[in-house]
């Protein structure tokens, strides 16, 4: 055990989250399951894995991302890849300033931004140690291309995943070469959550290249093609099915 990759895979016991960890479980990682209260699916998709712990957390609440981070590395004793991938969405219409309150401008940030900021700087110590087995170890943040074109469910949200966008590249520039940091930037992605969003799944069907949404096992795809890179750091992937070129 001592010799196998760990992963941390933040948001993981549904959707795009538990893609990314069953896809890096089949690649030999070791995965450590998070979710702030599906503890029962979490135990369920630990039983599923082949090597996986699970930790619940509350990524608003701070000693919670430094308990998760401590957890992970004591599981094995090591920690060599970090998936930001649990975030917050409220779908307000960005013509109703007034909706966008305070308090959700507040939400969005702590989590989508400030909680990935903290689990990394508490991490980087793990992950430099991981480096010195001579490979650099890997972040991978999920962001949306809401937060690289003008879209998405509210402008709270849109704004906070362009700010996760710019941490992306400041910390590959940071943090280089021992940890690689990169980003996902999905548009659409088919889960229960997304089933009953009509106007956008025929966006998606009529207008975009690939005329469909995206599957969570396309993004973590992705992201397992950035994790086991050696080279890239500082990009920001763009997985719309092409929709960005409309």
């Amino acid at each position: 055990m001592m010799k196998r990759a760990v992963a941390l895979v933040t948001g993981s016991t549904s959707g795009i989250g538990a893609a990314i960890a069953r896809r890096l479980s089949q690649d030999g990682f070791a995965v450590v399951l998070h979710s702030r209260s599906s503890a029962e699916a979490g135990r369920k998709l630990v039983d599923e894995l082949e090597v996986a712990a699970y930790v619940q957390a509350d990524l608003a609440v701070d000693a919670d991302r430094v308990r998760l981070v401590q957890e992970a590395v004591a599981r094995w004793g090591h920690l060599d890849v970090l998936i930001n991938n649990a975030g917050v969405s409220r779908v307000v219409p960005h013509s109703d300033l007034a909706a966008a309150t305070e308090a959700i401008w507040h939400e969005l940030h702590d989590v989508n931004v400030v909680a990935p900021f903290r689990l990394v700087a508490e991490a980087e110590t793990a992950l430099r140690q991981s480096a010195k087995k001579g490979r650099s170890a890997s972040v991978v943040n999920i962001s949306s291309h809401a937060g690289v074109r003008p879209k998405g469910a509210s402008i709270p949200y849109a704004a906070s995943k362009a700010a996760l966008n710019h941490m992306t590249r400041l910390l590959a520039a940071t943090l280089a070469p021992d940890i690689r940091v990169n980003a996902v930037a999905p548009g659409l992605v088919d889960t229960p959550l997304t089933a009953e969003w009509t106007a956008a799944q025929e966006l998606w069907h009529e207008r975009s290249p690939m005329r469909r949404a995206a599957r969570p096992e396309d993004i973590a795809q992705i992201v397992a093609m950035l994790v086991a890179s050696d080279y890239v750091t500082g990009e920001i992937i763009i997985a719309d099915g092409g929709l960005n070129l409309t």
